[in-house]
């Protein structure tokens, strides 16, 4: 791997650091204390081009690559972990249709999609089945030429604001299919919003699906196949969530620095002090092997490997950093750092939602320990 970013790949990241710091950071706070999704900047994400960045120029995309993916998540999610996380989960059914879809569905919806006109979201999760599929009850069935989809689904981010969605569901046969779901189809219903510590204003909700009529041409793939396609475009999910546990990481030092070059005790700024350097010092070498284990999957991602090992690796270091880097901020920011009016109490919250969301800790464990003894 050559350390060394391209200058394409730089200036990408100039402009999304500036972009964060201009139009994201400044809606930070009210985000998070209003729950509202940001409709305004996930437009702007997608004219600025970021929804396309991995994918090839014929199907919406810009060709940049999974890495430019990565360095630009990784600005968007300094500032707002929520606005970043909009970018995240949108490329999961992306991913999935990229890699499963036939050329008229890449036209038809990848193309959209990667081009920022429409926004995606993935609908697995049910209330009895967390990461196991076996235990997913929405069924579908063959009705005439087509599909009729039944059931219910959890923790649908992007729920409020999402065009298209990648819903899995039990086939009539064995194994699971999945579907790409137009969210306007009669049957296809927002319940109530799942208000969550962290992650506010992603548009979380609960979804039913009441007799969803889907036209053949919205299964991806072939029938039985969707376990292997949700463990395939999962795997970029959980890369973006490791993208996410660096960045809310780096937020959460930065103000750190800030505050400790300023705060006095005994007569002088509180970063001179041994504990203060040591937590920052901590501070720090985590999150740069974070960021490599991360810049390394997106890197593989790149070559075309596979990364569903590497990006639970990923996922479980980056979250694990993310938690406890902003712990020893909270340290370092004594009183000010717990208040709610300040942004440390924000990335405290949104840092341990990656620890559970797309598969908890443990569950990337067993991917892990899985891969290692075969």
């Amino acid at each position: 791997m050559d350390f060394n970013l391209s200058e394409q790949q730089r200036m990408l990241q100039r402009a999304a650091r500036e972009f964060a710091a201009r139009s994201v950071r400044p809606q930070a706070a009210e985000i998070d204390t209003s729950g509202q999704f940001p409709f305004d900047l996930a437009k702007e994400i997608g004219k600025r081009g970021y929804q396309g960045l991995p994918y090839p120029t014929q199907y919406g995309g810009s060709g940049a690559g999974y890495l430019s993916y990565a360095l630009v998540l990784e600005q968007l999610c300094q500032a707002s972990m929520t606005v970043g996380a909009i970018m995240a989960i949108n490329t999961v059914p992306q991913e999935a249709i990229f890699r499963f879809g036939s050329e008229e569905q890449k036209k038809a919806f990848l193309a959209p999609l990667a081009q920022g006109k429409l926004l995606g979201s993935i609908a697995f999760t049910e209330a009895e089945t967390g990461s196991d599929p076996q235990a997913i009850t929405t069924v579908s069935k063959k009705s005439g030429d087509g599909y009729v989809i039944t059931g219910q689904k959890q923790f649908v981010a992007l729920a409020t604001a999402a065009n298209l969605a990648l819903v899995f569901a039990r086939g009539e046969g064995k194994g699971l299919n999945a579907f790409i779901i137009d969210t306007s189809s009669k049957g296809y219903n927002l319940r109530e919003p799942c208000k969550t510590m962290g992650l506010k204003g992603l548009g979380t909700s609960v979804v039913y699906l009441d007799d969803v009529r889907v036209p053949p041409k919205n299964l991806l793939g072939e029938e039985g196949r969707g376990f292997e396609i949700l463990l395939e475009a999962i795997s970029l999910g959980r890369l973006g969530v490791a993208v996410e546990g660096v960045a809310v990481a780096q937020a959460a030092l930065e103000i750190s620095i800030d505050y400790a070059k300023q705060r006095k005790a005994l007569g002088k700024p509180i970063a001179r002090l041994p504990a203060i350097q040591g937590h920052l010092a901590e501070m720090a070498s985590r999150i740069e092997a974070g960021r490599w284990l991360v810049y390394r999957t997106a890197f593989l991602r790149d070559q075309g490997r596979d990364i569903k090992y590497e990006s639970s690796l990923a996922k479980l270091f980056a979250s694990q950093v993310a938690v406890e880097v902003t712990d020893r901020a909270m340290q370092v920011g004594g009183s000010y750092g717990a208040m709610t009016t300040m942004p440390l109490e924000r990335l405290y919250r949104d840092a341990k939602m990656t620890e559970i969301y797309v598969g908890v800790s443990e569950i990337q464990r067993n991917i892990i320990a899985s891969h290692l003894i075969g």
